[in-house]
């Protein structure tokens, strides 16, 4: 990222350029980002191409005002963060269902990030309902944040059997726990974006990813809340975690809530997108 990249970057998030790549700072930036930047997937439903490349990437979350999912928003965020003067790495994931079962490989992106004053957190801007702060990486105790409470455990065996450990670089999987229910299986070997370009391709193309059924934009709200926006049915789930549900009913109603919700300027509502998987 060049220095103009840098700066459209923060505007978007109404933050200052941090005089040093802190921990506090890093805290402000990722809550500002969820702030700002939604979890979106309408891509996927209007048809537009997902390119996990760099510029890419920041066009989309700087020049359109449009968010993303895990792979854009982590992606982004990272190269944001690394020209900050953070040390990021990408870290792959994959997601449990229900049943406590991991995900594809490759299923999630979410960064490790070290910051000048020795701190070393994982932060994680893509994943919808999740921690408002980085959560400290080397912790494996309770961590409590305005989104849960959370817990970095070493990985033993999923529901199928699949047990952590025993990647190459030879390190353990963590399983990164809120309220007692396992969120996601994290590999601690650093990849590169290239890397999760197949686990984008499944979630947008698979009548079996959860993206290619439904639609959604969500963001934390500032009192520590959330606004969702599924379809025609936008949900306010405040701070307590109490919700209250409004259908819209309006084509016109719908555009009104992207852009004066989520700052997102479409020209026509988007619908769910049927699409055929492909071998």
């Amino acid at each position: 990222m060049d220095s103009a990249q840098v700066d459209a970057y923060l505007l978007r998030l109404g933050a200052a350029r941090p005089e040093r790549p802190t921990s506090e700072a890093l805290r402000e930036l990722h809550l500002r980002h969820l702030r700002t930047v939604p979890f979106e997937n309408l891509s996927i439903h209007l048809g537009e191409e997902i390119v996990l490349e760099e510029k890419r990437l920041l066009d989309k979350v700087t020049g359109s005002g449009r968010g993303g999912f895990c792979y854009e928003l982590n992606g982004a965020f990272g190269s944001l963060l690394t020209a900050l003067g953070y040390a990021v790495d990408l870290l792959a994931a994959r997601v449990y269902d229900d049943q406590g079962r991991a995900g594809i490989p490759y299923d999630h992106l979410a960064l490790r990030v070290r910051t000048a004053d020795g701190d070393t957190w994982l932060a994680d801007v893509g994943f919808g309902a999740h921690s408002h702060y980085p959560l400290a990486y080397g912790e494996r105790g309770e961590q409590d944040d305005p989104g849960g409470r959370f817990r970095l455990a070493e990985a033993g065996p999923d529901a199928a059997g699949v047990r952590g450990g025993g990647g190459p670089a030879g390190a353990g999987d963590l399983d990164v726990i809120r309220d007692g229910r396992p969120q996601y299986r994290l590999e601690t070997r650093a990849r590169v974006l290239g890397d999760f370009a197949a686990g984008a391709w499944w979630h947008r193309t698979s009548p079996l990813s959860h993206f290619t059924r439904s639609l959604v934009c969500s963001r934390i709200t500032e009192d520590g809340g959330r606004i969702t926006l599924g379809g025609r049915t936008l949900t306010a789930t405040a701070a307590d975690g109490t919700r209250r549900k409004r259908e819209l009913g309006t084509s016109e109603e719908v555009l009104a809530v992207y852009r004066e919700r989520f700052g997102i300027e479409l020209d026509s509502e988007p619908g769910v997108r049927a699409r055929r998987h492909t071998e």
